[in-house]
């Protein structure tokens, strides 16, 4: 993990959440809709099967916690998790929260509104919500 670092334009679109065994957890700075990003912290990683067998365990572990943290906090109908990888390769595995009546329902996110920036004591009291209930 010595030579991992996050991808630039994960930097500036996301905001960093909390370390966990495995993966950073980012809050994309989209307030649209609840959406986080798990990037496992190993340098030149691209796909989940370039994880070790034991890395792959855990991240479906770290997977499945913030998804549950994403249900208790946000309540959605449906829970999207994603690893496109076509415009960023580093893996990254996109976890969002969508409703009915959210704004690109039932279509994916990808492309359908523009970011809508987070209000700075909504983005605040989100990263804390999300790193409380990770029981960090």
């Amino acid at each position: 993990m010595s030579n991992f670092s996050l991808d630039p334009q994960l930097v500036a679109d996301c905001e960093w959440v909390a370390d966990l065994p495995l993966c950073t957890v980012l809050l994309l700075k989209d307030a649209n809709y609840p959406w986080l990003v798990l990037v496992p912290k190993i340098a030149n990683c691209k796909e989940i099967i370039d994880l070790s067998t034991s890395q792959q365990e855990q991240f479906w572990r770290e997977s499945a916690a913030v998804s549950r943290v994403l249900q208790v906090l946000f309540k959605p109908d449906k829970l999207n998790v994603a690893a496109l990888g076509n415009v960023l390769s580093q893996l990254h595995i996109h976890h969002i929260a969508r409703y009915k009546d959210d704004i690109s329902w039932p279509k994916p996110v990808w492309g359908q509104h523009p970011a809508k920036t987070y209000e700075t004591n909504l983005l605040t009291e989100r990263v804390a919500q999300i790193s409380q209930l990770l029981n960090l």
